[in-house]
């Protein structure tokens, strides 16, 4: 009799989707300074994850490792499954990287500068269709020489996702930009993700990350500080607050009994009410539902969330830094 044959293994329960970016361990020192000092963490693809920190606190020297444009002194850094710097010809057609410094020909006209990095590419994006989408339909045929810093950053980010990379690194994407072109590139940005792209972006605007980011890194002083979806790091530790106008007076040890464990309510002045507490459906429930049985109309209900730059401040600090 033919021995049993082994059972099948279930694919689905043993394959894991490789992370876009892996870092473990990452250490980098210019002279005595220890710019990263054991950084460890993933990008998963198809996300968006945004470096967030003071300045110094390693965020551009975490990307360069990433580039290629540096060595770790030691860990382990893999993009796309290679090292950066071994494999940069492999990579180089598969990631794409926005410089600060745009890294246009100045003599170039802008879209004979676009035209040009598409040409590398196998299956590049339509060059004028993407000046378009950026606002740059109307300088095509101006040099790079005579475009404005906001006019040249896009061109950059542009030069950066024409050739439809894998994975991108956006540094600072929308520092020097109006609200129109901040907003069509969180547009072009959200465009890489539904495409199926990963971004690694650094930003300084809170707001930006959390409009774009699946998850954040936050880098201090070298070190991983917090790590987590926008959401979950807004949520953690100091409690939300909700605030309404209601008759002066009101039993706040009733209230307080009403809702759920660990809520604060108080009156700082007569007639405006607060309640601390993380804020979720069951507190505006339990707090709506006192009030009802009170008979008492609670007018100007407020809610008011710690946001990602409340999180930022608490875990860096709110000193300035050179």
């Amino acid at each position: 009799m033919p021995a049993p044959e082994p059972d099948s293994p279930n694919l689905d329960s043993v394959f894991v989707e490789q992370p876009a970016v892996e870092i473990v361990g990452l250490v980098k020192r210019y002279g005595d300074v220890l710019a990263l000092d054991g950084v460890s963490f993933a990008v998963p693809t198809g996300n968006v994850v945004a470096l967030l920190g003071p300045n110094g606190a390693g965020k551009t020297t975490a990307v360069e490792v990433c580039e290629g444009f540096r060595g770790p002194d030691s860990g382990i850094v893999r993009v796309l499954g290679l090292d950066p710097r071994r494999d940069a010809r492999a990579l180089r057609p598969r990631v794409g990287v926005m410089l600060q410094g745009g890294g246009a020909y100045p003599a170039a006209r802008c879209a004979e500068m676009l035209r040009l990095v598409a040409s590398f590419a196998r299956h590049p994006h339509d060059p004028p269709a993407l000046l378009a989408a950026l606002g740059l339909g109307s300088v095509a045929g101006t040099p790079v020489k005579r475009l404005s810093g906001g006019q040249r950053q896009r061109l950059s980010l542009a030069m950066a996702i024409v050739g439809r990379p894998e994975l991108v690194f956006l540094d600072e994407p929308t520092a020097g930009l109006d609200p129109a072109a901040r907003h069509a590139t969180w547009a072009v940005v959200e465009g890489l993700r539904r495409d199926g792209a990963t971004v690694v972006l650094t930003t300084h605007f809170m707001d930006e990350a959390e409009r774009l980011a699946d998850s954040v890194v936050v880098l201090d002083h070298g070190k991983v500080v917090a790590a987590g979806s926008p959401s979950e790091l807004t949520r953690a530790g100091m409690a939300g607050q909700v605030s309404f106008r209601a008759p002066a007076g009101l039993d706040l040890a009733t209230l307080a009994g009403a809702l759920p464990a660990g809520a604060l309510a108080s009156e700082p002045t007569p007639g405006h009410y607060l309640v601390e507490s993380p804020v979720d459906p069951d507190l505006l429930a339990a707090l709506t539902g006192w009030c009802a049985r009170q008979n008492v109309l609670a007018e100007d209900l407020q809610v008011q969330r710690r946001s990602l730059e409340d999180v930022f401040l608490e875990l860096t600090g709110r000193e300035l830094r050179s």
